[in-house]
């Protein structure tokens, strides 16, 4: 995939917009969450979004001219790649019980450790015994 500027103008970055004081100008302030630096404001919420947005464009447009790195936002329930170590008859005993139950490896231990964190199953104090 080619990240130039359609992709990054295309994600759906979180744009945050508070109300600024009388002291300060009045109007609104809007800002990336993800983006350090990046900021606008208006008259109104909508201006303000506009006039990030802009800011933003520009952005990415001097940063790609730069090849400077432009942060994604965080998307906390997408997949990544972990590297685990494990015995190898465990590993072999999981992925004949995977392919028993129609799913992999990855699947069983993702929901494993989503009961685990919810605290439907428990560890003992020593390590290996559920």
């Amino acid at each position: 995939m080619i990240k130039d500027k359609a992709y990054y103008m295309d994600i759906d970055y979180d744009i945050m917009v508070s109300p600024l004081s009388d002291e300060d100008g009045g109007g609104y302030f809007a800002y990336y969450k993800d983006i350090k630096g990046v900021m606008g404001d208006g008259e109104s919420e909508q201006e303000a979004i506009q006039d990030v947005k802009k800011a933003f464009e520009a952005f990415v447009e001097v940063s790609l001219a730069n090849q400077d790195s432009i942060p994604e936002p965080i998307n906390i329930f997408k997949s990544k790649r972990i590297n685990i170590s494990m015995q190898q008859n465990k590993i072999i005993a999981l992925d004949n019980l995977a392919k028993k139950l129609h799913t992999d490896r990855s699947k069983i231990l993702s929901e494993l450790t989503d009961r685990l964190l919810n605290g439907d199953i428990m560890l003992q104090k020593q390590m290996g015994q559920v």
